[in-house]
């Protein structure tokens, strides 16, 4: 079976470890885990739109300043580099593209371009996997141009601090304007839904929900692309939030 977050996973060995490579022993399409705006801009608001709002620290913030510009270099965008000790250590890359989806191949590819560099740099001292995945469907929200992307589709955002009281928001996306985050959400049990304004500098996590209609709309999309789990692969059975298995 198989289901839309795909995963390649690697095995590098540190300089201080042992001889320095990478042998690619695993890739495959993991479960369900995890880890579009049509508007004239000027070039220099673009690259704000496209660059990321939330950034990593300590090791995974060196690592990913290390691989984003061989991302773009390929075609792919970062979305996030996680480093944690599962496994003895792991890095994890998420990637993706910028208008469509990822496949297998594209996160085997990144993988093998990347594990050199990592060796090269030598980031971890000791042995360590290497995991290159897809964001997934109910994916993590890292670029002002995301929530143009996906407006329209429900997503749960937190933010560094409180704004009126308030850090946890949950609603409909309604794109991304003047540094902020729109987002249409009932702020208490008695009132109308309303359109309000987050500031992008404020939000330390934004994720879409796992609803039947953005599942629909992500395979239909993966179709188009080409993936092959979307042309008649039997899907995972899966229970979106708002309750019914999608299989």
């Amino acid at each position: 079976m198989q289901f839309p977050y795909l995963l390649v996973r690697s095995l590098s060995v540190g300089l201080k470890g042992g001889p320095p490579g990478s042998a690619l022993f695993l890739y495959l399409p993991s479960g369900c885990d995890p880890w579009h705006f049509c508007k004239f801009m000027s070039h220099d608001d673009t690259e704000a739109s496209n660059a990321r709002f939330i950034q990593e620290t300590g090791l995974a913030r060196s690592i990913a300043a290390l691989i984003e510009p061989v991302l773009a270099d390929m075609g792919f965008r970062l979305v996030r580099v996680h480093v944690s000790k599962r496994d003895g250590g792991t890095v994890q890359i998420m990637a993706d593209r910028k208008g469509g989806t990822i496949s297998v191949d594209d996160c085997a590819d990144i993988s093998r371009r990347i594990s050199p560099l990592l060796d090269a740099h030598d980031p971890l001292s000791d042995r360590y996997f290497l995991e290159v995945s897809s964001p997934g469907i109910d994916r993590i929200l890292v670029r002002p141009s995301d929530f143009e992307d996906w407006a329209g589709y429900e997503a749960k955002i937190e933010l560094k601090e409180a704004v009126d009281g308030r850090k946890r928001f949950r609603g409909i996306l309604e794109g991304y304007e003047d540094g902020e985050v729109r987002i249409l959400v009932a702020l208490d049990e008695k009132s109308e839904p309303q359109v309000i304004g987050l500031p992008v500098d404020l939000v330390h996590d934004a994720k879409l929900v796992l609803t039947d209609e953005l599942i629909r709309a992500s395979l239909t999309k993966a179709k188009a692309n080409g993936q092959a789990w979307a042309e008649g692969a039997e899907i995972e059975e899966l229970e979106s939030e708002d309750g019914a298995a999608r299989g």
